[in-house]
């Protein structure tokens, strides 16, 4: 994995922090596909989707993390939301630097998932080097799963993630939403950062 400097919460997790007690608050941002769910804790993002009714985005969060919701905002959630708008406007800076909490995810999970923070605006890479890049060639097939169950979208831009002939791949595996919808949205995504398909000529 490339060196990331994203803030921690904890330690021992890689880019990643340790799952912290406490409850959760969930709010929502306009995008042009429809609202997109966030959830935060004090300490980090634990959940970010796309197409995701808000009933069952916050069953999910809670199911995965083990934790109650509050109706109450927070601070890192007010956070949260204004990154995610600044991100849609072409400004991801204020995304990438929020702390991010995935610690209910396997090893192997957080390490693609780390590696696939790494990948920067306007920059795609492919399942087959994502697996190279944590140092576990051949592993793209498992690569992809991990990228599949990621639950913090756009914060962890799976978005730029694409398949090895420079085609749109998959996306959202494990998210809500269908196929062609999911795809559409990775589309408009790709576009917000100035990436055409195919774009086989930017894997190199």
């Amino acid at each position: 994995m490339t060196g990331s400097s994203v803030p921690e919460i904890g330690r021992g997790q890689g880019p990643f922090g340790r799952l912290a007690a406490g409850s959760f608050a969930i709010g929502e941002v306009p995008a042009p596909w429809g609202p997109i769910q966030v959830a935060a804790t004090r300490h980090g993002v634990v959940g970010l989707a796309v197409l995701a009714p808000r009933d069952a985005f916050r069953a999910d969060v809670a199911r995965r993390t083990g934790r109650d919701v509050v109706a109450a905002s927070q601070p890192m959630l007010d956070r949260a939301l204004a990154a995610v708008a600044r991100f849609l406007d072409g400004n991801p800076a204020e995304l990438e630097a929020l702390p991010l909490d995935v610690a209910d995810r396997g090893a192997w999970d957080r390490a693609v998932l780390g590696a696939v923070r790494d990948v920067r605006w306007g920059s795609v890479t492919s399942y087959g080097r994502l697996a190279r890049m944590i140092g576990r060639p051949g592993a793209a097939r498992a690569a992809g799963g991990a990228v599949g169950r990621n639950p913090i979208g756009l914060a962890i831009p799976c978005h730029r993630v694409i398949a090895g002939d420079g085609s749109i791949g998959g996306y959202g595996g494990d998210w809500f939403g269908s196929r062609d919808d999911l795809l559409a949205v990775k589309r408009e995504l790709l576009a917000i950062e100035g990436i055409p398909l195919p774009a086989r000529h930017l894997l190199g």
